[in-house]
């Protein structure tokens, strides 16, 4: 049985099929699912779904491109709607300089608050970074200093040291459908390597589908397309993978049990 560490089951192109979309993925092997949140106005409706549906777990935060637009979300908000028995992690947050739809300095301050609810909560961290692996990894190391605090790269892009500095800090890596597309030549040399007890499979759905479904909307079933690719790509069976893989995410995501 596989799990989907990190999709989004109430954005477009997956709501409006939700529960056929639930059932695929049930059929294709997928134990668990993620479903994540990145801007206020939908943590109601993502915390609905897991309330509806058994395999189906939560989380609460605030994605850097809506930094801007949540300044009032802070580290005692998140605390507040974490509480929730079906809320087990905090974000996506993190920083985004590809894009910069938000200010850098509230990304910054927005991702801290979060880390510190992951702090105060015991729960884990769920971290977006796209052309900001130093400032990234400088906030993460500095906040490790103000205490211990756990959490994931999600669908990880980044360099193969980030990958490294970021095990070194206790962090799990997260491979999404990125890795068997024909130019993440970068990105399959690094998921190759990685050590099994820190790795995590997701699809980020309804984004990044993997091969053989590209153009199509994405959804946790295709998780397995991507667990496939991955375990031949490091020599391993896919039931080892998925064994591992949901093991690490239990561990991670402790609340779930």
């Amino acid at each position: 049985m596989l799990i989907d560490s990190h999709c989004h089951l109430n954005y477009k192109g997956l709501v409006e099929d939700q529960a056929n979309v639930l059932e695929r993925s049930r059929a294709a092997g997928v134990d668990l699912m993620l479903n994540i949140a990145t801007r206020e106005s939908e943590w109601e409706d993502v915390l609905g779904t897991a309330l509806r549906e058994p395999d189906v777990w939560a989380t609460v935060g605030i994605h850097p491109h809506e930094a801007d637009e949540h300044p009032h979300i802070d580290t005692a908000k998140l605390v507040e709607r974490a509480a929730h028995p079906r809320v087990v992690g905090i974000g996506e947050t993190g920083l985004d300089y590809y894009y910069d739809h938000s200010d850098r300095d509230r990304q910054q301050k927005s991702f801290r608050a979060h880390i510190a609810a992951c702090r105060e909560t015991g729960l884990p961290l769920i971290v977006h970074t796209r052309d900001a692996e130093e400032d990234t990894l400088a906030i993460m190391r500095d906040e490790m200093g103000k205490g211990a605090y756990s959490g994931v790269i999600h669908c990880f892009t980044a360099s193969g040291a980030f990958a490294d500095a970021a095990i070194e800090l206790g962090f799990y890596i997260s491979i999404s459908g990125i890795v068997t597309f024909k130019n993440a030549k970068d990105l399959q040399e690094t998921a190759a390597r990685l050590p099994l007890d820190r790795l995590l499979v997701e699809t980020d759905s309804p984004f990044l589908a993997p091969v053989p479904h590209r153009g199509k909307p994405c959804e946790p079933a295709y998780v397995a397309d991507t667990a496939r690719f991955l375990a031949n790509l490091r020599g391993e069976s896919v039931e080892e993978l998925a064994a591992a893989t949901s093991h690490n995410f239990r561990t991670l995501f402790a609340k779930v049990a």
